[in-house]
């Protein structure tokens, strides 16, 4: 079960409570999920239980109320992953591109945390429920990279404030449509879910949170740039929604940019993690190597 809790601000006023629920990012759930959970009493509106048809005002106190799913658990899978570290609070594992993180509709095996079920049994933190234990945070399907995976809740509380108070050092490596105007800047531009396709983030300043990403060019390629990303947020979808803002959406990204012939998804890497570990107090830092895929390419763009 999990709790969420806002207060509506004087933009919101006026809206419907279904309409505007599914526009909050926090809860990403659909405006017919959204309905399911508001007709089994599930939303009150301060303190009392809301129609979807209200209207919001402004200062409204509103608590969203998700059950847990039923019939959807995660089971163990022999899937092999490789794991960069583990000791007995945690693990580094480096994901490959197109696999999925956790279950979900759609996506009910299969995926990393099938994969981390098999590996290490009961041994992962329970915050998350069912569908994700161990799971601090999260990288998309076709991002590959590094991961930080809790063995118990002690180390899930303790990462999971980490990266709250952006003390979680996360960079990335990525291939660029076109070439950037400076060499190094910073993107200083809010995130919230597109209006007008909710499985889309954007830059919006309507129902949106600060998202902070610096940038560095390592290399100008032919037609494309290779950059390094660094990470103050950690918004859904933020690289790529930062770099396609600026104009240079994220080579192969089917989304927010263009297919690219031999590309699978966006070619973006989560290369660098670091952290104080929540139990030594020691800092940690972990690197990933650039797969394959992603070194050919490099070696196809570079001018001859």
């Amino acid at each position: 079960m999990e709790r969420y809790s806002f207060v509506a601000e004087a933009s919101d006023s006026g809206q419907r409570l279904d309409k505007w629920l599914a526009e909050q990012t926090e809860i990403d759930l659909t405006r017919s999920a959204v309905t399911k959970i508001i007709d089994s009493g599930g939303v009150t509106v301060n303190g009392s239980a809301a129609r979807k048809s209200k209207i919001l005002s402004e200062g409204d106190a509103v608590t969203v109320v998700i059950p847990d799913p039923i019939g959807l658990e995660a089971k163990p899978q022999n899937i092999p992953i490789e794991v960069v570290y583990e000791d007995d609070d945690l693990a580094i594992v480096n994901k490959p591109q197109g696999m999925v993180v956790h279950p979900a509709p759609g996506n009910p095996d299969g995926t990393l945390v099938n994969a981390l079920l098999y590996r290490f049994g009961g041994s992962l933190s329970g915050i998350n429920g069912v569908i994700r234990p161990g799971i601090v945070h999260r990288i998309d399907k076709n991002t590959s990279g590094l991961l930080a995976v809790a063995k118990n809740d002690f180390a899930h509380l303790g990462l999971a404030k980490l990266v709250k108070d952006h003390n979680f050092t996360r960079e990335y490596e990525a291939i660029c449509v076109g070439h950037f105007r400076e060499d190094s800047g910073t993107v200083n531009a809010p995130i919230g879910r597109d209006r007008l396709d909710r499985k889309k983030m954007c830059v919006t300043e309507h129902c949106s949170k600060e998202a902070i990403t610096h940038y560095r060019l390592i290399e100008e390629l032919n037609g494309c740039s290779y950059m390094s990303f660094s990470l103050e947020t950690g918004r859904t979808h933020q690289i790529r929604v930062h770099c396609a803002y600026l104009g240079h959406p994220i080579l192969g990204d089917d989304v927010y940019g263009k297919p690219y012939k031999g590309c699978k998804g966006q070619t973006l890497h989560a290369k660098k993690l670091g952290f104080v570990h929540p139990r030594t107090q020691e800092y940690m830092e972990f690197e990933a190597p650039l797969p394959e895929y992603f070194t050919k390419l490099l070696s196809s763009l570079r001018y001859k």
